[in-house]
């Protein structure tokens, strides 16, 4: 099914793009970065495949999500797609300013990232959604292995977040536990909602699962820059990361010379732009109804072809 949905979106790319953008202007390949959840590899994907259909020569590069920028800076890796300015805008502001890499704008979706506790908790932990209810019922969070401790389940350790440090600014009786991947992450989650087990872990959106199952964000003190760079600011005048996380835009970002070396790419991902609404519907059938990437991305581009055909115009 997917080679056949490709099949028909290089058809219609033939005509629709090759008639609007010359020849690629270099055929060494276009390193685009993939990490480790899936709407990052479906946004990359997608990407791919729309330069690819302009003639391109692209190649998926797996890489950490910010030990990336090194890569971008060096020009060993050319294209990032999902910088969140949740957790990335501190790598990404620190890249840029180094002149080379370059913002190539927002995606089109703007990202929330924070920690999340079904409904069902705000019965055994009243004074939810305030964060400082946790800290009066972090027993009801304990497992074995943190007792009396509160567990909040973190992501990878590579998506960053300040985590660690914000349980310790803020003073609270949790110790964090972090995911391996993506899907354990999950999994955890839906299996304590079946059994309404206790539970509090960082959920993000655009995802599905804000929208499968029933709960809310914890509230945090608001965060602002400050609260990151300057101790002095917030509620623990001797540590930083004593508030929530950001939320905004996802961003893409490049290294510098790809706007020289492949302008009409640089053109297109520039041009990119997905939603929230479409982006969480692919990873769903992902990671819910089991298809696989290439299929969702080709199911995509097939209902989309007005939209990401006119990127590389």
């Amino acid at each position: 099914m997917a080679r056949k949905l490709l099949a028909a979106v290089a058809a219609f790319s033939t005509l629709a793009v090759h008639g609007a953008l010359a020849e690629p202007e270099s055929t060494d390949p276009i390193k685009l970065t993939t990490h480790d959840w899936t709407g990052q590899i479906v946004t990359t994907t997608i990407m791919g495949e729309v330069l690819k259909n302009a003639g391109y020569n692209v190649e998926y590069v797996q890489a950490d999500y910010i030990a990336q920028f090194a890569g971008l800076k060096t020009g060993d890796l050319h294209v990032a797609m999902e910088i969140w300015e949740t957790t990335g805008r501190e790598a990404m502001d620190e890249a840029t300013a180094t002149g080379n890499v370059v913002n190539m704008g927002e995606t089109g979706m703007v990202a929330i990232e924070e920690w999340w506790y079904p409904a069902y908790m705000a019965d055994v932990c009243p004074g939810l959604p305030d964060w400082k209810a946790l800290n009066d019922c972090a027993e009801e969070f304990a497992t074995p292995e943190t007792a009396p401790l509160g567990r909040y389940l973190g992501g990878p350790v590579t998506w960053g977040g300040f985590d660690d440090e914000r349980v310790e600014a803020l003073g609270m009786d949790f110790e964090v536990v972090h995911a391996g991947t993506d899907a354990a992450l999950f999994a955890e989650l839906e299996s304590a909602y079946q059994r309404k087990a206790p539970i509090v872990l960082w959920l993000y959106t655009p995802h599905w699962a804000p929208s499968k199952y029933e709960g809310s964000f914890v509230k945090f003190p608001p965060y602002s820059a400050e609260c990151y760079n300057d101790p002095s600011v917030g509620i623990n005048p001797d540590a930083a990361y004593d508030c929530g996380k950001p939320t905004g835009p996802i961003w893409k970002v490049a290294w510098k010379g790809v706007e020289e070396k492949w302008p009409g790419a640089a053109k297109a991902i520039k041009a990119f732009k997905v939603s929230n609404a479409d982006m969480g519907e692919m990873v769903a059938k992902v990671d819910l109804q089991g298809m696989s990437v290439d299929d969702v991305v080709a199911e995509w581009m097939a209902a989309n072809k007005d939209s990401w055909s006119s990127w590389a115009q």
